[in-house]
């Protein structure tokens, strides 16, 4: 799980165009634990509470985490109701 969540993680600092510094920033999770995450170094080790930090932040953002680890796993934009 941990490096497909670091390659999504990525993807979706990608649609924002979000450094790690600024994810950081918005998020409360230093700068130093994004990059551990997505490089998949030690990634084992993160806490769940962490990611779940970084999920919401996105999904305050308009991006979604979407599949799983064995099926299809990636980021999008969320879908855009109303009138």
């Amino acid at each position: 799980m941990a490096s497909v969540f670091g390659a999504q993680l990525r993807a979706a600092r990608g649609l924002t165009g979000w450094s790690s510094r600024e994810l950081a920033e918005r998020s409360g999770v230093s700068a130093p634990t994004i990059q551990r995450i997505e490089s998949g170094k030690g990634s084992q080790n993160i806490q769940p509470r962490t990611i779940e930090d970084l999920i919401k932040t996105f999904d305050e953002a308009g991006i979604e985490f979407i599949g799983t680890p064995d099926d299809r796993p990636g980021v999008r934009f969320k879908a855009i109701l109303g009138p």
